[in-house]
């Protein structure tokens, strides 16, 4: 049996950097190191590699294949292995993109490690150098009695993990659940939190006697009080989502948490189209088992207050690899745009992608107004249009592909929105707000004649709660 042993290099830099490898033999097994951390998650395996490795490897024909993040080019190669003696190499990887230094920075903000994880500390020092991540997130959370390993870290700065490239910190997601595989109220993710807010989970989540109780607004606002801020879950999942929204509760809004799924836009969209301004953020939840990230914009070096406050003014962009920009009347995402109805607004979407993007869109109010097909695909473009601006309303862009990335899931990005004012309601108000009166209405009914509480001041609290978020609807459907 032959050895490699392998040294990964930033091509800019020069220095020793983490990846993930592939290794695989002439008869096509998967090899690594026996103490390697494996990747999670769909797709082409990998183990994770710290800068350099050292594995056994029969004669014949290898393939090794070395990603790092999605803002590197893979490198393959193919080494002849001989039947005995070391195999010495070198591999450079290459940025196709540099973000960082146009101010863009990439997190991860929704993480947690299962009860099955046994060396969460090397996995967590790995997990956001080997993606390239400048702002790493992982969560305190419970279900019933078993014992996730991130639950081990306090929540807050973790300064083990922290270096001066990667920012890595212990948050929480608080839940609630009708049973253990559906939402009920919903899922939150609490991040620059100072101490844990109680209770994590409620309801089934905890026993079958635990009151569905307190609702997940209450956890928002002590996250507030700490300084913290507060992301949705799982693209709205939960009947109290609407509630929270309309209440304010919320900083952004995670979509394709942990990956895309269709039609994922549509809540999200609603919410917008009724007049909330929510920043889209993304995470890959179980793990990192996809690739998906947020770039938020500061417009210069990375901090993290700076980075959070980018979030919450919805600088920012989600996406699984591709980069995605958007501008309107030369506005960055998040900002407000006041006009009049009927002035053009111009638009320019730009894309640089390391796999092939097949297809770019821009959004008004939900709704498709420009398409550009690439069935061909193509790694650079622009998209620019002019829209006439006939109402109140948001515009954003989103790109996708048919092309899959190592965790076997299709291209997609999407900016945040930029928010335009002319005075006049838009159209789509009146539905997207009935929609979401009629989904409190069964929220109600549940909590009235199904939801678990201790006494009936708790049950009336809820109910008053969700009902102050339907007043907010019912204003907006009778505009």
């Amino acid at each position: 049996m032959a050895k490699i042993t392998g040294r990964i290099i930033d091509q800019r830099s020069g220095e020793t950097i983490e990846a993930r490898v592939q290794v695989l033999s002439s008869g096509g097994q998967f090899l690594h190191p026996p103490e390697a951390i494996l990747k999670v998650g769909p797709g082409v395996p990998f183990f994770y590699c710290a800068g350099h490795f050292t594995l056994d490897a029969p004669r014949g024909l290898t393939q090794i294949l070395v990603e790092r993040g999605t803002e590197y080019v893979p490198t393959r190669l193919t080494l002849d292995v001989a039947k005995r003696g070391t195999t010495a190499i070198d591999i450079t990887l290459e940025r196709w993109s540099d973000l960082g230094e146009r101010g863009w920075h990439p997190g991860n903000t929704h993480i947690h490690y299962d009860e099955k994880e046994q060396r969460p500390d090397e996995r967590l020092r790995l997990d956001p150098r080997v993606e390239d991540l400048r702002m790493t997130a992982i969560s305190i959370l419970t279900r019933r009695d078993l014992p996730y390993a991130s639950n081990k870290y306090p929540p807050g700065l973790l300064t083990d993990f922290t270096s001066a490239h990667h920012h890595v910190e212990c948050g929480e997601e608080s839940r609630h659940n009708q049973t253990p595989w559906e939402f009920g109220y919903g899922h939150i993710m609490m991040l620059r939190l100072r101490e844990i807010v109680e209770p994590i989970s409620r309801g089934i989540l905890v026993d079958e006697l635990d009151p569905d109780y307190p609702p997940l607004c209450y956890a928002c606002d002590e996250a507030h009080r700490q300084g913290g801020i507060v992301i949705w879950c799982h693209n709205g999942q939960g009947m109290e989502a609407p509630v929270a929204t309309a209440l304010g509760k919320l900083d952004a809004f995670n979509l394709f948490d942990p990956y895309w799924m269709d039609p994922e836009y549509d809540l999200w969209y609603a919410m917008l189209n009724c007049g909330f301004k929510l920043p889209a953020s993304t995470g890959s939840d179980w793990f990192v088992c996809s690739a998906n990230r947020v770039y938020a914009y500061t417009g210069g070096p990375f901090h993290y207050d700076d980075w959070v406050s980018a979030l919450q003014a919805g600088r920012t962009f989600i996406t699984n690899g591709p980069a995605l920009t958007l501008t309107v009347n030369e506005q960055l995402p998040g900002a407000t745009i006041q006009t009049d109805v009927g002035s053009p607004l111009t638009v320019d979407v730009r894309w640089q992608s390391h796999y092939a993007v097949q297809r770019v869109e821009l959004i008004w109010n939900g709704q498709v107004v420009e398409t550009l097909q690439i069935p061909q695909g193509a790694t650079v473009g622009a998209l620019t249009a002019e829209v006439s601006a006939r109402s109140d309303g948001w515009l954003a862009a989103r790109l996708s592909s048919q092309v899959r990335d190592s965790f076997y899931q299709p291209l997609f990005a999407h900016t945040s929105p930029v928010y335009i004012t002319t005075g006049i309601q838009a159209p789509e108000v009146a539905d997207a707000a009935r929609f979401f009166d009629q989904a409190i209405d069964g929220a109600l009914n549940w909590v009235q004649q199904r939801g678990k509480f201790r006494n009936a001041q708790q049950r009336q609290e809820v109910l008053a709660l969700f009902k102050e978020g339907q007043a907010v609807y019912q204003t907006l459907r009778s505009v």
